[in-house]
């Protein structure tokens, strides 16, 4: 009989809701994005986010299993992000998953973001009859997180969707993660919020090596990556030259198009360098990209590029299950689910919270 667990994620600025079969079988993903109300502070303000959170989270959940066909009691369990992610906005569903778990006597099962975005890549892979080859190198990367993880199952014979997974930690950054970096360089040029999307829609065609910015390199050898000094200097390469914030979105120079391609093109030969490394040193079965930032044009192209070379495949998520969405997290909690984990009344928010 099919297991079906109900996702709720609400880690930033999406309140979402899904249904997954089996944890692989996507019956319903609902997002409601907060974009509008923060892009005129030019990135998340937590307080906004856990109030929007709080308005949308009922409404979603009810589309979320009207899409599936279903009514709250005919889910097996909920899956509910427990972190990292905005300590306010993970509340508002922690809180609505304990009630609804308590009223329907159904498991709670606390879900590790970062793991859902792991296991968003099986979910597309089931859905196109792939089957991700483990062991693998995983590379997550969002405007909240950029870190490199070694993925193993814990049983040598279980591959797929449902494999119960370990995480080794390979990489971290020191600093603002990726897309955090794009979201404060866009805001500095005046060209929106998120800014990744952005930079990768005005780096098309430009000159990407107009300005030559250094990849950081971490003087201790290790493998971590490092994004604070290149935004640092985008800004000393704007006012040295005097660039003024763009006023009309239409209208964009060629030289801010230019220099923000040539800042995309520094952050991704560093998100891709450390993971060509990462996969010479443990020649995994295949590589994982995954995560909002996962969706950059260009950064796909470089993975896919360096997998190829390296004689690997490699296996991302779709546009749709890339950014933050409550698939995943069922997806995730349906192998927690079959593990036996189950969380009590006292499950709170880890803004922190590590994976492995």
């Amino acid at each position: 009989m099919s297991t079906r667990i109900l996702g709720i994620e609400s880690s930033c600025d999406e309140t979402a809701a899904a249904v997954v079969a089996d944890g692989r079988e996507i019956l319903s993903s609902v997002v409601a994005s907060q974009i509008d109300i923060h892009r005129k502070y030019g990135g998340v303000v937590p307080e906004l986010a856990s109030r929007e959170h709080l308005r949308q989270i009922v409404p979603v959940v009810r589309e979320a299993l009207a899409q599936a066909g279903m009514k709250l009691a005919d889910v097996d369990a909920i899956g509910v992000t427990k972190g990292p992610g905005l300590v306010g906005a993970l509340l508002v569903g922690i809180t609505y998953g304990k009630t609804l778990a308590e009223a329907l006597g159904k498991p709670l099962i606390p879900v590790n973001h970062l793991e859902g975005h792991v296991h968003a890549v099986f979910l597309e892979a089931h859905k196109a009859g792939r089957e991700v080859k483990l062991p693998a190198v995983c590379l997550i990367v969002s405007g909240g997180h950029t870190v490199l993880y070694e993925v193993k199952p814990e049983d040598l014979d279980a591959q797929g969707a449902g494999a119960r997974l370990h995480y080794r930690k390979i990489a971290q950054t020191r600093d603002d993660a990726a897309g955090e970096a794009y979201d404060k360089v866009a805001k500095l040029l005046g060209l929106g919020y998120p800014g990744g999307p952005v930079i990768d829609r005005l780096a098309q065609g430009a000159d990407d090596r107009a300005v030559e910015f250094t990849v950081a390199r971490i003087k201790d050898g290790k493998a971590d990556f490092s994004f604070s000094g290149i935004k640092t200097a985008v800004l000393h390469h704007v006012r040295k030259n005097g660039i003024a914030p763009v006023s009309d979105p239409a209208r964009v120079p060629d030289e801010v198009k230019n220099l923000v391609a040539s800042f995309q093109r520094a952050v991704v030969t560093a998100l891709v360098r450390r993971l060509r490394r990462a996969a010479e040193e443990r020649c995994p079965a295949s590589l994982i990209l995954t995560g909002g930032v996962a969706a950059n044009s260009l950064l796909r192209r470089e993975a896919a590029r360096a997998a190829e070379e390296l004689g690997r495949p490699l296996v991302a998520p779709p546009i749709a299950l890339s950014t933050d969405n409550a698939a995943m997290i069922a997806a995730a909690g349906d192998v927690a689910f079959r593990k036996g984990v189950r969380a009590g009344w006292d499950l709170n928010a880890e803004p922190h919270l590590p994976l492995g």
